[in-house]
């Protein structure tokens, strides 16, 4: 039963990556989007984008916490006393990330909400490097076992957990380009389906670029992971790469729907990838799964509420994100017929 709960922690873990990545990565392209006035059409297509779903999109990362926490205590233990301080900043900058974008839309003077906005922006991009920063932590082998604490600082700031931040990082903002390239166009706007479209080309190739460099750094500091990688995950590796390749030629064709599916598969295959190369151990390479996995009644309770969740909360989130790619939820931050003006075609 310990294999099937680290089977459903990963679950969570690439749900929250694929989804949660893709809004964080939102707040890097708002960062960017340049000033008031000429970012203001992109930052609309990012409210309206993220506005109906990024609550939802935190439930992964509880559920991978209760998950950690119940089917293996012991690692969960180890993890926050050694990595309290990211782990505190990725608390943080979820609520400031949070309360900074509901409350910039109430707001009507720039220079206030160029304050929540720049709150919002930064807090998009600490949240992921942290979080990538703490995976780096656990595959590097810098969490002890034992439910004892590390280091609290050379634990994330080394050169895997700096690799895996930035790539945390990049990834999400190639996410969230190849998303909204589809929200753009679902506003009617092909002024901003081509800005967001060279930014998803540019992205992809930053990503990929910092995931090619991080085995070199796997291989000098984290060397049971690099060895999984090169061996047991390396179909995964291959399949990643395959997507990421494949998102970039739909994208230069303009196949937008094909381009988003690559890209998760690209995503999805990465984290795997991390899990596979990572077996078995939940800490390498000091505690096994099998060894820090909770009583088996535990184990058993939490794959009885896996599969309660599974038949009641999965299809209400997929419920929420199809009404909302049908425009059936109500408008946020921005005004869809605003964007017909940008479009030379008519219905």
């Amino acid at each position: 039963m310990a294999d099937a709960v680290a089977v459903v922690l990963f679950v969570a873990v690439s749900a929250y990556a694929v989804f949660g990545g893709a809004d964080f990565g939102a707040g890097f392209w708002d960062l960017v989007a340049g000033g008031a006035a000429r970012g203001a059409r992109p930052r609309a297509v990012i409210d309206h984008s993220v506005g109906p779903v990024w609550e939802a999109n935190h439930v992964w990362l509880i559920f991978a916490l209760v998950v950690l926490w119940t089917g293996f205590p012991e690692a969960f233990a180890s993890i926050t006393l050694t990595l309290f301080v990211p782990l505190t900043l990725v608390a943080l900058g979820i609520v400031l990330r949070g309360a900074s974008f509901a409350f910039r839309k109430s707001l009507f003077r720039t220079a206030e909400r160029r304050v929540l906005g720049a709150i919002f922006a930064v807090s998009s991009i600490l949240v992921p490097y942290c979080m990538g920063a703490v995976a780096g932590a656990i595959a590097s082998g810098r969490v002890p076992a034992g439910g004892k604490a590390g280091d609290p600082w050379s634990s994330w700031v080394n050169p895997v957990s700096i690799m895996g931040g930035v790539l945390a990082v990049t990834v999400g903002a190639y996410l969230a380009s190849v998303y909204l390239i589809w929200d753009a166009d679902r506003l009617a706007d092909d002024a901003m389906v081509d800005y967001f479209r060279r930014r998803a080309l540019v992205a992809a190739v930053v990503a990929g670029v910092v995931a090619l460099a991080g085995i070199f750094v796997l291989r000098d500091d984290a060397r049971h992971v690099f060895d999984g990688l090169t061996s047991r995950a390396l179909p995964l590796v291959v399949l990643s790469a395959v997507c990421g390749a494949g998102s970039l030629v739909l994208l230069l064709r303009s196949s937008h729907r094909g381009a988003r599916l690559a890209a998760v598969g690209a995503v999805a295959g990465i984290v795997w990838a991390w899990g596979v190369a990572q077996w078995p151990y939940v800490l390498p390479t000091s505690l096994k799964v099998s060894a820090a996995a909770a009583p088996s009644a535990t184990l058993a309770t939490l794959l009885v509420v896996f599969g309660v969740a599974a038949v009641v909360i999965v299809p209400s989130i997929a419920l929420l994100f199809t009404l909302d790619q049908r425009s059936l939820l109500p408008e946020e931050g921005v005004d869809a017929r605003a964007g017909s003006r940008g479009r030379g075609r008519t219905a």
